[in-house]
């Protein structure tokens, strides 16, 4: 895999890991896509999409904001990598 590939698979991995973890901290509030859609005033085929770990879909920083302020979680925990880091590892 050349650079340019192998960064490409990189980023596609982040966005992948950051829809999971909006998932996990959403389901662990007892939410529905369509509730945390709702709140984020945003579709919620939109927020599936995010979630979608086959899906790479981007989202404005502000998206990213009130996602973490309506589930709770420091943005930072919805950035945190540990599925990737512990692969690259193996």
């Amino acid at each position: 895999m050349d650079s340019t590939n192998s960064e490409n698979y990189r980023v596609k991995q982040k966005y992948r890991i950051l829809g999971l973890n909006i998932a996990y901290y959403r389901k662990m509030r007892g939410m529905t896509q369509s509730d945390l859609a709702e709140q984020l005033n945003i579709s919620r085929e939109h927020l599936a999409a995010i979630e979608a770990p086959n899906i790479v879909r981007g989202m404005s920083m502000d998206v990213l904001f009130n996602i973490s302020d309506a589930l709770g979680v420091e943005e930072t925990r919805l950035l945190e990598m540990h599925m990737l880091n512990s692969r690259e590892e193996q």
